[in-house]
């Protein structure tokens, strides 16, 4: 079955769907999906809910993750990804894209893109990884305003405010901007590059709405499973760039074994097969849809 018929769509939108995941036992996984066919991988290998990272989005333009890209070009990302896997998504908003008005016309204009909920970080432009030094923190107050504006602007899109105040205001000031935000109408909070399971637990001891954890690699934060964040208390996991990593360096494979081998033909048993792609993305539902249709108007005639 095709998004392009209606009854293969889904019938609640995007933030009453990921409302209900969250209300769901155990923890929520979500792994980084940054085009419609990674989505449509993701969901086939069983995920009920996709995030969508700025650093992915970004890497994928050829851009560094530092704010450039704009609130238009994030829902194309959005659009893409809902309309293929009907998911719902967590997508990465950075700072909000300017103030309170611009924040509430980011909630709407991803609510209509098909989003589920949307991540806001109290970093200054230019924003920088998480995992990064030397980030710019935005008054609290703010953020916090931002926030409210966020909420008072969606219809059913979930709110996630990020802080990475870790870094530079400690763990208590962390955790004292996580309480301010819920305050302000934050549905969940994302405490971000948390470095040891003693952050991850203070956190979760003194904020009591359901917490996000980010396993990135490369970043401060070590590896741990999604089992390991459900036993502290977690109720989200995301993987934000790893699809995007494995799929950067088959690409620096693939380019290098063309040139130096002259094509690609010792490469063929890594590949995904016609059949396999065809299968992913629901071709043979097309053809066979668009069949249907010409044989109920035109009949006798089998298709174009």
């Amino acid at each position: 079955m095709t998004y392009l018929v209606a009854d293969a769509l889904p019938t609640e939108p995007a933030g009453a769907r990921f409302r209900k995941l969250l209300e769901q036992p155990g923890i929520l996984q979500m792994p980084g999906a940054y085009n419609g066919l990674s989505a449509l991988q993701a969901r086939e290998a069983g995920f009920q809910a996709l995030y969508l990272s700025g650093a992915a989005m970004s890497a994928s333009m050829g851009l560094p993750d530092l704010g450039i890209i704009t609130v238009d070009e994030v829902c194309f990302f959005v659009r893409q990804i809902a309309r293929a896997a009907q998911l719902p998504i967590l997508v990465d908003g950075d700072t909000g894209f300017g103030e309170a008005l611009n924040v509430m016309h980011m909630v709407r204009v991803f609510e209509d893109a098909g989003a589920g909920a949307v991540q806001i970080e109290d970093q200054l432009l230019p924003k920088k990884c998480g995992h990064l030094n030397d980030k710019k923190l935005a008054p609290p107050e703010e953020m916090a305003a931002k926030i409210a504006a966020a909420a008072r602007a969606r219809r059913h899109l979930v709110i996630v405010a990020r802080t990475d105040a870790v870094e530079r205001a400690g763990l208590d000031g962390a955790i004292a901007r996580a309480k301010l935000y819920v305050e302000a109408g934050a549905d969940a909070i994302f405490p971000e590059a948390l470095t040891d399971r003693v952050a991850f637990e203070a956190f979760r001891a003194e904020v009591t709405v359901p917490l996000l954890a980010n396993m990135t690699e490369f970043g401060r934060t070590p590896f741990m499973t999604a089992q390991e964040f459900e036993a502290l208390g977690y109720k989200m996991v995301i993987w934000p760039v790893s699809a995007l990593r494995m799929a950067a360096k088959a690409h620096e494979t693939l380019y290098a074994a063309l040139r130096t081998d002259g094509g690609a033909h010792n490469l063929v048993d890594r590949m995904q097969t016609r059949a396999e792609l065809y299968a992913t993305i629901g071709y043979h539902d097309y053809e066979a849809l668009d069949s249907s249709i010409v044989q109920s108007v035109v009949p006798g005639k089998t298709g174009n």
